[in-house]
């Protein structure tokens, strides 16, 4: 029986094998630039990086995100989430990271499609009384990795193949967007999506206060009014919000201040203070301690260094 067992295991792994480098090779037909790639398929974009890259603050919003080679590291407060050609990354509420591309080459590079998820669309398939999975009262995270299954990968890979058939597009991408997501719902890691997009669970109302700190981080944060938002107690909020986040509320509002305004000075070439002011901050020097802190130099000179390494990446 274990011989019987382990020979299909292994046939089911050599067809994961297969079909990660077929969808590899075609998201590299589609990617002749680096970085992310716009594509005609809403909430589609696919990704390539030709080498390792230094740290990068970013927000992550929901969505799935299928790695097909190399490797990224993905640091969610004090949690590190190591992808690689095997995994895939869900985010179910928006996260302030800080990532890292540790394995690219130009003749294998980093891989990748990413997909925004459309929770209402979630909350519509799990309305079905054909969807029923047994309950599950474990707390919520708003950041999950998983191996990705040959179920989910031929749905991607399907959802691939309409951009070289575009008329398609208006009527095969909802089926197949619905699929994926059907399949994220059904993984291990779908618990934490189902959380969220469930109404009235802690874990959605927990992302509710989630949503008002993304769209509000320059206004001060009174952490009873956010618990009476969520409808819940202020010690319950904090279990569940640092349950979701990996970090308190008031962490989150400062590692979101501190990730918009390095990319304000980067792209809008803001100075220190301006951009302090500008994400909520009352003492310069104060953002200026907890940046260095957070970013390893002070801004400007963080600043300075990312400027000197994408304009190196933009000659190569």
């Amino acid at each position: 029986m274990n011989e019987v067992m382990n020979g299909t295991n292994a046939r089911a792994e050599q067809r994961a094998v297969a079909m990660r480098a077929a969808l590899a090779h075609k998201v590299s037909a589609h990617t002749h630039a680096e970085g992310n790639t716009l594509t005609e398929i809403p909430g589609l974009r696919l990704y390539r990086r030709s080498e390792p890259s230094a740290c990068v603050s970013a927000a992550y919003e929901p969505s799935l995100v299928v790695f097909l080679q190399g490797q990224k590291q993905i640091n969610l407060g004090k949690t590190t989430y190591l992808c690689d050609g095997s995994n895939f990354l869900l985010t179910s509420v928006d996260l302030p990271v800080v990532s890292q591309v540790i394995a690219a080459t130009e003749k294998e590079p980093l891989l990748g499609l990413l997909l925004k998820l459309e929770m209402p669309l979630a909350r519509e398939i799990l309305s079905q009384q054909e969807f029923h999975l047994g309950g599950e009262s474990a707390d919520a995270q708003g950041m999950a990795i998983g191996i990705t299954s040959l179920e989910l990968l031929d749905a991607c890979s399907r959802l691939v193949d309409l951009l070289d058939a575009p008329q398609d597009i208006p009527f095969l991408n909802s089926l197949i967007q619905r699929e994926i997501i059907y399949r994220l719902l059904r993984s291990p890691q779908g618990k934490h999506l189902r959380a969220i997009a469930t109404l009235g669970e802690q874990s959605h109302r927990t992302a509710k206060a989630v949503e008002w700190l993304r769209g509000n981080y320059a206004k001060p944060l009174r952490i009873e009014e956010l618990a009476t938002m969520a409808r819940m107690g202020v010690s319950t909020l904090h279990h569940q919000f640092r349950s979701l986040t990996a970090m308190s509320p008031l962490q989150y509002q400062k590692q979101l201040r501190l990730h918009v305004a390095r990319e304000r000075m980067l792209n809008e070439g803001l100075d220190a203070a301006s951009a302090a002011f500008e994400v909520g901050y009352e003492s310069a020097s104060q953002f200026n301690r907890e940046y260095s802190r957070f970013f390893g130099q002070p801004p400007m000179r963080d600043v300075k260094a990312r400027r000197l390494t994408v304009n190196a990446t933009v000659r190569d």
